[in-house]
């Protein structure tokens, strides 16, 4: 069983609504850096070992230096993830740009960075070196296995992906960079997201290894490292097991003993791009009870709604959802818990067995510290809340602002009135 806690209680909560109304997302910084010590720990027999944090998934500054101040590098697919991960000090080779329909303006940026560039289309060859002057002397491609692997809900089968290159453009795009003067070699694939089957992850690692030896021997290119991508899940039911980490590294350790080392390939460096798993557990989405409404079903309406946590209305995803002050109470009433939004997959969760609630309640909506505020939007003209730190002493920092009316029609002209 996969007990669903918090680091806070009501008391703390009301204390923070004093200054930081809801609703707001909140991030745990101590549960965020014992679990990235945990991920470096269950590789730190490989070579040169680097996870390169998933931006996309919680994209503000202060979790990315935090995750910087861990030893990790940051995993980019924009302009702007390019600028976070600069402003907080990383550059160079810590710094994995990784995109697809890429414009020219964000591969200059990557490049001016020094950041390792992986390309997703063997077209994209002629496009960065016509538009950046000249190819990188390190590049990595990403490999789509197509009907070889089988993929997941949330980013489907490879065959039906718009990511990456297939075998066959592999091997002619490592000629192609390698006549044009490249000298280091990578090589990335990310074939499924939320995956809870550490040994899915086990069978990434052999199928690129497998591939790096017959790159060797057909070619003879020896690749400086691979990417094994990201994807480990979150386990978001209380029913559900996170990924045993340690049993995973020593799935990848097992591979690599059988297959890189006889071929004398190693070392061979070993990078990952979590993003997920390694925030998404320690934020949560706070937000007070509006209103209470009996119809054909009972609902409990929040003043957060989809724009904050769009994951439940667009994938159907499950979050926990506990009632502060009530933890221990007996879940004696079925609800829809709903956002204002003016749509009526607009829940975040369904036919919910719960705690009575009351008007005023205080809630916790769990594991939405990845893809939670980051998917945020402006439908309705609803403002993206503020972003908080709970720091390690109990403190809590405030790291984003909430977004206000003026913010919303910044960009807007009214015209004459």
């Amino acid at each position: 069983m996969n007990a669903k806690t918090l680091p806070f209680d009501r008391r703390k909560i009301e204390e923070i609504v004093q200054t930081h109304p809801t609703p707001f997302h909140i991030y745990d910084e101590k549960g965020i850096r014992e679990n990235a010590r945990r991920l470096l720990k269950a590789f730190a027999w490989a070579p040169a070992f680097k996870e390169y944090f998933a931006v996309k998934a919680t994209p503000n500054p202060h979790v990315v230096r935090i995750l910087r101040e861990e030893g990790f590098g940051a995993d980019c697919s924009s302009l702007a993830e390019l600028v976070i991960s600069e402003r907080v000090g990383l550059r160079g080779e810590d710094i994995m740009f990784t995109s697809n329909d890429t414009p020219a303006a964000e591969y200059i940026k990557a490049m001016e960075l020094g950041a390792i560039v992986n390309l997703d289309d063997i077209t994209h060859i002629p496009f960065v070196e016509r538009h950046c002057g000249r190819l990188p002397e390190l590049l990595c491609f990403r490999y789509n296995p197509g009907p070889e692997r089988k993929g997941n809900f949330i980013i489907g089968h490879p065959e039906e992906a718009k990511y990456g290159f297939t075998r066959a453009q592999l091997f002619e795009g490592y000629g192609i960079v390698r006549g044009a003067g490249v000298k280091r070699f990578g090589l990335h694939t990310m074939v499924a997201s939320n995956e809870l089957d550490a040994d899915y992850f086990v069978e990434t690692a052999r199928m690129l290894f497998e591939l790096a030896v017959e790159l060797k021997r057909e070619m003879g290119i020896r690749l400086e490292f691979v990417n094994l991508g990201g994807g480990i899940g979150v386990a978001y039911r209380p029913d559900q097991e996170p990924v045993d980490l340690e049993a995973l590294g020593d799935g990848v350790r097992k591979a690599y003993d059988e297959t890189i080392r006889p071929a004398g390939l190693d070392p061979l460096k070993i990078y990952m791009e979590n993003g997920r798993m390694i925030t998404g557990p320690y934020g949560y989405l706070v937000s007070r009870v509006l209103h209470l409404k009996h119809t054909y079903r009972d609902y409990v309406g929040l003043d957060a709604c989809m724009a904050h946590l769009m994951r439940p209305a667009l994938y159907g995803a499950y979050h926990h959802i506990t009632v502060l002050g009530k933890e221990d109470a007996p879940h004696t009433h079925k609800y829809d818990v709903t956002g204002s939004l003016c749509e009526n997959n607009d829940k975040f969760a369904v036919e919910r067995e719960l705690p009575d609630i009351e008007r005023g309640d205080l809630v916790a909506i769990h594991d939405a510290g990845a893809h939670g505020h980051a998917m945020g939007f402006n439908y309705n003209g609803k403002l993206r809340s503020a972003e908080l730190l709970l720091q390690e002493d109990c403190s809590v920092r405030p790291i984003r602002r909430a977004e206000t009316i003026d913010d919303l029609f910044a960009t807007l002209d009214f015209g004459a009135v």
